[in-house]
């Protein structure tokens, strides 16, 4: 049931991250100043990150390995650490200096890593 709630999330996670790739691309193409949904949409698409990779630390307590869970697990790792980082990178910049750009780049690179690490153990991105 873990495992099954594990795979699912990543619909979740895809979906959250287009919302702040589209939010924050608009942002960017219309001038808008760095917004309170910006800051809540990035927070949701991070803890969507957090609570997969919580249940995938589950699920491998719970007895399920094999060789290949290596390279999504460093994949997975690495995508959850830059998901915080964009969050920490805008809040300790001055409130007149933050902008869309890391959002958008840093969601890309998360969403990417998730790809890869999701590929790494022969699943597709969609279906099963």
């Amino acid at each position: 049931m873990i495992l099954n709630a594990h795979s699912g999330f990543r619909y979740l996670v895809i979906l959250a991250g287009l919302i702040v790739i589209g939010y924050a691309a608009f942002g960017m193409v219309t001038g808008r100043p760095y917004d309170k949904t910006m800051r809540i949409t990035s927070a949701v698409f991070t803890g969507l990150v957090d609570v997969t990779v919580l249940l995938g630390v589950v699920t491998l307590l719970s007895g399920t390995f094999y060789p290949a869970l290596a390279g999504h697990i460093t994949m997975m790792v690495l995508a959850a650490i830059i998901a915080h980082v964009v969050s920490v990178v805008v809040k300790r910049r001055p409130e007149e200096e933050r902008t869309y750009a890391p959002h958008l780049v840093g969601t890309l690179v998360v969403l990417g890593l998730i790809a890869a690490g999701i590929m790494a153990i022969g699943r597709p991105l969609v279906g099963s």
